[in-house]
């Protein structure tokens, strides 16, 4: 009979060591058997594998290590024999990812159990040193949630649009909580919390690209709400038919498109 053993894992935080940023993580695991006992001073095989979202594994590589006193097998993801991918080329930004982990109790390659979990978090280091500071154009973006209609000169930031509109039309003081219903956004969009409503400068910019951005009610008189207020009463708003801007009592209902800045 195939003897069940249990792993207890838990990731830690990686290690800047002389300033550099290591493509590492330090990984632990206590090995007990069927019976809840540790599995203490023997050789075992470990293999990792990172999976994308698809339960693709984008790296893997193999361990052979030796648990301690107290069954604890201690590892650096990234340092093993490598099989496929690398550390320094997964794209955290794409997440979510998953870490897999196969055991062999007596130190081969005949991995007897298995165990995947999400990667709730990533250590910040691993995140930047793979981000690079992208640069960006105007265009689609998913990874940003929307369509990019504006960025800074270096095109490492700007403004992203939701690329539909955020529910039926509504009062400008019910905007927010148009924006803030997950279910009014596009699949790339529900990736983020932090979408607002654009001043009038950028609601103007959107009605510039508004063919590219998408998703607009084009040829109907659609007014879309803006962030910038004339007093408690009255918003500044958009006719995306004609491009006129003009203030309007807070009351009337009309069209939210939602924006985000990166």
């Amino acid at each position: 009979m195939r003897k069940l053993f249990t792993l207890l894992l838990a990731l830690l935080i990686a290690k800047v060591v002389f300033a550099q940023t290591p493509q590492k993580m330090s990984y632990q695991a206590v090995i007990r058997n069927n019976a809840g006992e540790l599995i203490s001073d023997k050789p075992i095989g470990i293999k990792i594998s990172i999976l994308d979202s698809s339960n693709t594994a984008v790296f893997s590589e193999v361990h052979t290590l030796t648990t301690n006193s107290n069954g604890l097998a201690n590892l650096i993801i990234g340092g093993g024999a490598p099989i496929i991918g690398a550390v320094a080329l997964i794209n955290w930004a794409d997440g979510p990812f998953f870490i897999k982990t196969e055991t062999d109790p007596t130190g081969g390659s005949n991995y007897t159990i298995s165990g995947t979990s999400e990667l709730l978090s990533v250590p910040y280091a691993l995140f930047s040193a793979n981000n690079n500071d992208p640069t960006y154009t105007l265009g689609l973006h998913p990874e940003l949630g929307g369509y990019v209609f504006y960025i800074t000169p270096d095109g490492k930031h700007g403004l992203v649009s939701e690329t539909q509109d955020q529910g039926a039309e509504t009062s400008w003081y019910l905007a927010h909580d148009n924006i803030n219903n997950a279910s009014y956004h596009s699949q790339n969009g529900k990736k983020f919390t932090d979408w607002k409503l654009p001043t009038k400068y950028e609601l103007n910019l959107m009605y510039t690209n508004r063919s590219a951005i998408g998703g607009f009610a084009l040829g109907t008189v659609v007014n879309y709400w803006s962030s910038s207020e004339g007093d408690f009463t009255v918003s500044w708003n958009q006719n995306f038919s004609n491009g006129t801007q003009s203030i309007k009592a807070k009351s009337i209902n009309y069209v939210v498109r939602s924006i985000r800045s990166f």
